[in-house]
């Protein structure tokens, strides 16, 4: 079981009643609390929990709603996400308990602090490097989720993206990005993925460029999917948005897979998402479909996209980061 259910645990006593848990780790802490619904935006979590826990799991941007008795946030990575999330949770439990749990390695002491605009927070308990607190909640502002928006400058034309919190490089354009928006050219025809969209900017940008192209844009996280329905929509742009946290989610028969791929889950550095990309394109690409990924230079991947698909190109090299390229044979 995870620490911070298991600090949860510890303080069994308090959780007694309906509980909502939002963003709790696929672990059996819902065995553990009975009355507990659990809230993910985590789309590879949420089926976990939710084949595990059937009816007892939500998915998406807004917690349900019920009378709770109290609720549970697992300190997520993004400061400007806890905001919004704690916001969200206070709305729901007004003149009851709001608890924030999580790794003092990822800040929740500091994360914490936020809990003073609700009330006297005040921490309860601190073991597996975690720490428990607690707040009574006696001011609840309602929640604002609003996305930043900002502009990326293409050959084509101006394009507006939308991010809300919690999503990749949220606010600006990230380097890797921007070096694979410089090399979309030359892409096999027939149904595109953007993997790990994020706010919807290489997906945006390909419909942009080539309208007529069928396009799907996949990603694990509920507020990157969001971000991308809202950044096509300022566009006038249309395309297929999917969850998923595999290429088992996505369709088969693609000419291409474009991705700048995640290599982080929470606070941890985690490559094995990228690698289960590579080991898993050549079944969703059709015959001499492409795989063209941007990622960090010191990474070894050439050798995996060549042990699983085939000879591995260059494309570009800037920043510290390259653009790979491999065809299914």
């Amino acid at each position: 079981m995870h620490p911070q259910s298991q600090v949860l645990l510890r303080q069994s006593e308090l959780f007694t009643g309906p509980l909502l848990l939002a963003g709790l780790p696929a672990d059996a802490l819902l065995d553990e609390l009975p009355q507990a619904i659990g809230w993910s935006w985590h789309a590879g979590e949420y089926r976990w929990l939710n084949t595990a826990y059937a009816q007892r799991s939500h998915f998406g941007i807004q917690p349900p709603r019920a009378d709770w008795a109290a609720a549970v946030l697992f300190l997520p990575k993004s400061r400007e996400l806890t905001e919004y999330l704690l916001q969200a949770l206070a709305h729901q439990v007004p003149d009851k308990p709001l608890y924030l749990v999580g790794e003092k390695r990822a800040g929740v002491e500091r994360a914490a602090k936020q809990l003073s605009i609700f009330g006297q927070p005040r921490k309860l308990d601190s073991a597996r490097h975690c720490q428990l607190w607690q707040v009574r909640v006696t001011s609840a502002p309602e929640p604002v989720l609003e996305p930043h928006t900002f502009t990326v400058a293409l050959a084509q034309g101006a394009l507006s993206v939308r991010s809300l919190p919690g999503v990749f490089s949220h606010g600006r354009l990230d380097v890797g990005t921007a070096l694979l928006l410089q090399h979309l050219e030359d892409l096999p025809q027939g149904d595109w993925l953007d993997y790990g969209c994020g706010a919807g900017v290489l997906g945006a940008a390909l419909k942009q460029s080539y309208p007529h192209n069928h396009l799907h844009l996949l990603d694990v996280d509920a507020f990157a999917l969001e971000s991308s329905h809202l950044t096509l929509a300022a566009n006038q742009l249309s395309a297929e948005v999917i969850a998923g946290d595999s290429l088992a989610d996505a369709p088969t028969n693609l000419a291409a897979i474009i991705t700048n791929p995640p290599f982080h889950q929470g606070v941890h550095t985690d490559y094995q998402a990228t690698e289960r990309l590579i080991r898993e394109a050549k079944q969703h690409l059709k015959p001499g479909g492409v795989l063209r990924l941007v990622a960090n230079s010191f990474l070894r991947y050439p050798e995996l996209i060549e042990q699983h698909l085939g000879p591995c190109r260059i494309l570009a090299e800037q920043q510290g980061f390259r653009i790979y390229e491999a065809r299914r044979p």
